[in-house]
């Protein structure tokens, strides 16, 4: 039984049932998307051989790198929520797997900065390159306006959950608005 509960949690919604039969499909769309996102994920990140943590860490350190910014051990400690001691073990295992690099810092000799090698690269971008293929390929099909549509509805769905959140603001924070 537990199981069963499990594997349909994905398909509950946490709120009134749509009115309309066609926003209905939409919403149950919508939440088989993000399951099977969410799927696609954790195969690839067994596929990949690393803990939730460690490929947690190679995400976020791929994308600061891409993003132009350094990371260290204490930026991923707060980022993955463990202690000093439980990001240095998930950086000495990565560095150990040669999906990082660890220098020291160019101004800061008590500090390091974590770098993903370009196995690492390959490694997260296969991790999410079918999905993300699916995605751009049934998207290219729809006819112009259909993906106006849809771009506009996810956008104001996007848009309803962030009203009234506040937005944290430190270096981790990406403005989309540029």
């Amino acid at each position: 039984m537990p199981l069963t509960v499990v594997r349909r949690e994905h398909v509950h919604l946490y709120t009134r049932e749509p009115e309309s039969r066609a926003a209905k499909t939409a919403v149950d769309a919508l939440l088989r998307l993000q399951h099977a996102e969410d799927q696609q994920i954790e195969s690839a990140r067994i596929d990949s051989g690393l803990t939730k943590n460690e490929f947690l860490a190679v995400r976020y350190l791929l994308q600061a790198h891409r993003d132009g910014r350094t990371m260290g051990p204490k930026d991923l400690a707060v980022m993955l929520a463990v202690s000093n001691a439980s990001v240095t073990k998930i950086v000495d295992g990565l560095v150990q797997k040669g999906l990082l690099s660890r220098t020291a810092h160019p101004t800061d000799r008590r500090a390091q900065v974590l770098a993903p090698t370009d196995q690492a690269a390959d490694k997260i971008d296969a991790s999410y390159a079918r999905f993300h293929a699916a995605v751009v390929e049934v998207l290219e099909q729809l006819p112009d306006a259909d993906n106006a549509v849809l771009a506009d509805s996810l956008t104001k769905i996007v848009d309803a959950l962030a009203a009234g959140t506040p937005a944290p603001v430190d270096e981790y924070t990406v403005d989309d608005q540029d």
